[in-house]
């Protein structure tokens, strides 16, 4: 089998190493950090089967309003940071559109539907199993309109991908959810998710099952990328094949390799606090762009997106969540002394590339999962190892869409 060398130890890195290797291949990943320490590690620690659907732009004319005066918390940007991505965020808005949101959905559907399937047996070879929970998470609807715009998506999920979600009342929340000290319309609680309360350390479970099994971590630059006569290097590694996981790094990557990958740059931020009674679930409060999850290190609020090149030291959008989570629950102090920050890799089409990079023997790219690497790296590894060891692949999920287009 052949030698092959990824690029990048986050989760979709990990699990493609570890798709490569249960096909009898010698893996070796390349990873400047720890594994799990970067993108992966700033989640909401969620494995969502019930997420068919692509986040889309937000297209409805108060919306944009709204985003272009910098009033709402769901998107952010500063000036340079809007400008520097331009055409790609443009790609995106095209590309949130009905009819080609619709046709994206049709394989993201396809895709997450089988995370937790995909995630089930590595969890348990890990022996992860005391992170994970199977208990769904919380959204939360604060008025009759969102409650009912809340039961329309639960019904057409349902029917269209089989999704488990029950719509629960303000009372029938709170009996599972004590700690919540107001009172809200409602929530759904979709039941197909599982959440993990600590993300980074799934990831790092992951990779030393990875080298239980034999395979090879190297703490080197994998930048250093290069062809050798018919091989790749990369620091100190050699391989006849080279797999490109580098999450929002990757781009610098392939462009120098002839693959130029437009990307919209989606920068989130989240912080630890303390919590006497946390909650039972991961709760998603989207009417304030906020996720608040319990995870080992205490409660953590995750924001939505910003747009901006260099991160901030008190984000407006931190800031906003906090404020939703103390008038939720009973939160303390913060755990940390800074917020973390990183950026979500996003593909204006909103499909990840999973194949080979065109006119590049032997070269793979495996990024642009947006918010959902953590969810998806298992499955689109399997598509990914199966692809490099002699199989199809999937078309909708080529690099070569890209020179096509």
């Amino acid at each position: 089998m052949a030698e092959i060398l990824v690029l990048g130890a986050g989760m979709v890195g990990v699990t493609t190493a570890l798709s490569l290797q249960e096909r009898g291949h010698d893996v070796t990943i390349i990873e400047r950090n720890v594994p799990g320490r970067e993108t992966s590690y700033g989640n909401a620690g969620l494995i969502q089967t019930e997420a068919v659907e692509p986040y889309a732009m937000p297209l409805a004319p108060g919306a944009l309003l709204q985003i272009a005066m910098g009033r709402g918390f769901d998107v952010k940007w500063t000036p340079s940071g809007l400008m520097s991505q331009m055409g790609a965020v443009w790609s995106y808005a095209l590309n949130s559109l009905p009819a080609a949101h619709r046709r994206a959905s049709q394989t993201w559907g396809k895709l997450i539907r089988q995370s937790t399937d995909r995630h089930a047996p590595l969890i348990a070879a890990s022996g992860s199993d005391n992170i994970i929970r199977k208990n769904g998470f919380i959204e939360l609807h604060r008025t009759p309109a969102k409650f009912d715009k809340g039961a329309k998506a639960v019904e057409r999920f349902r029917t269209d991908f089989g999704v488990d979600a029950r719509l629960l009342t303000g009372a029938e929340l709170r009996a599972i959810e004590p700690s919540i000290k107001v009172e809200v319309q409602g929530a759904t609680h979709w039941m197909d998710a599982w959440n993990c309360s600590d993300p980074g350390g799934l990831v790092a479970a992951y990779a030393a099952l990875f080298q239980k099994r034999g395979g090879r971590i190297i703490n080197g630059d994998a930048g250093d990328l290069h062809r050798k006569g018919a091989a790749w290097i990369a620091d100190e590694a050699e391989g006849e094949h080279a797999v490109i996981a580098l999450g929002p790094w990757s781009p610098a990557i392939t462009e120098r390799f002839g693959l130029r990958v437009p990307m919209v740059y989606k920068r989130g931020y989240h912080r630890h606090y303390h919590m006497e009674l946390p909650p039972q679930h991961p709760i998603a409060d989207f009417g304030n762009s906020v996720v608040l999850s319990p995870m080992r290190r205490g409660l953590r609020i995750a924001t939505a997106a910003e747009l901006t090149s260099h991160p901030r030291l008190t984000p407006p959008q931190l800031k906003h969540g906090e404020k939703a989570a103390r008038e939720l629950f009973d939160v303390g102090a913060p755990v940390e002394a800074e917020p973390w920050t990183g950026r979500r890799p996003c593909m204006p089409d909103m499909l990840p590339l999973v194949g080979r990079v065109p006119d590049q023997p032997n070269l793979w790219a495996h990024f642009g999962h947006g918010h959902q690497g953590f969810t998806l790296g298992p499955v689109t590894s399997e598509i990914l190892a199966d692809e490099i060891s002699g199989g199809q692949g999937w078309d909708a999920l080529q690099p070569s869409r890209l020179k096509r287009g």
